[in-house]
């Protein structure tokens, strides 16, 4: 199952934003295992490639993976409409640790296409962190995802979105995602941190939530590399130690933030 792709038929195509779709699958054949929220796995677009895309979210009997189109595999994925078939393997690296989570204050913070990793783990936590608040950041509105569900979400639990280049409609806030976190009451040292999005953004958020009191054991950052193999053989997804498609790519911050300081790692 780690290294042959295993067919999946797309049950539903749904566009996301101008370059992002849905793409929500069950098992052509042989099913793989359950994945968790933060896994991801190798998609493969038959006579194209295969690209690593984590979880958006995790059914029964189906899985999602919220896909943009940025070359030439993901571009094919976004293509293929219901019905049509593509490849799997997995499920690879390690998720988000929910278990600490719970009873606790969790803080999830996005950037732009990290919401999607992010989502499962939301669905999880709805109703069993204690307070729980998502802060979204993207660069313009149309290139928010899951609007409607960040609508019903904020019956359960805190959201905040700002966008980096606002339309004349847009009447949220404008600006960097850890410009929230001041909007936001947690308690800091019992607080859990789920973070994804480009690493400059999860590095300035784990430095800022750092600066508020939340140990760096306790903020969890999805990191990304160029993953190939997914097994960990490879060694293309290698970051110092770590080789993030079996060690992560869900990392906590006591381990990740030194490396992430080195610009040649």
């Amino acid at each position: 199952m780690s290294t042959v792709p295993v067919p999946y038929r797309v049950l539903s195509s749904r566009p996301e934003t101008p370059d992002c779709v849905s793409l929500t699958l069950a098992a052509d054949g042989a099913t793989l295992p359950a994945f968790a929220p933060g896994q991801f796995a190798m998609v493969y677009a038959f006579g194209v490639g295969e690209v690593p895309i984590s979880v958006s979210v995790v059914g029964d009997g189906t899985v999602t993976f919220t896909v943009r189109a940025v070359g030439a595999v993901s571009a094919a994925l976004c293509k293929l409409a219901p019905g049509e078939t593509l490849g799997l393997r997995g499920p690879f690296g390690s998720g988000w640790n929910l278990d600490a989570a719970d009873g606790s204050d969790v803080l999830v913070v996005a950037g732009g296409l990290g919401l999607a990793p992010l989502r499962p783990a939301v669905h999880r936590l709805l109703g069993r962190a204690a307070r729980l608040a998502v802060l979204v950041g993207t660069r313009t509105p149309a290139d928010l995802l899951f609007p409607g569900e960040l609508a019903g979400w904020r019956e359960q639990c805190r959201v905040e979105v700002t966008v980096d280049r606002p339309t004349p409609q847009w009447r949220g806030s404008v600006g960097v995602v850890t410009a929230l976190l001041d909007r936001v009451a947690v308690g800091a040292e019992t607080a859990t941190a789920l973070v994804c999005g480009p690493e400059v953004m999860m590095r300035h958020t784990a430095d800022a939530l750092h600066a508020r009191g939340v140990p760096p054991g306790r903020v969890q950052l999805s990191l990304e590399r160029n993953m190939r193999c997914g097994t960990g053989h490879c060694g293309h997804c290698q970051l110092g130690p770590l080789l993030l498609c079996r060690d992560g790519p869900v990392v906590d911050c006591a381990v990740s933030r030194q490396l992430l300081s080195v610009r040649e790692l």
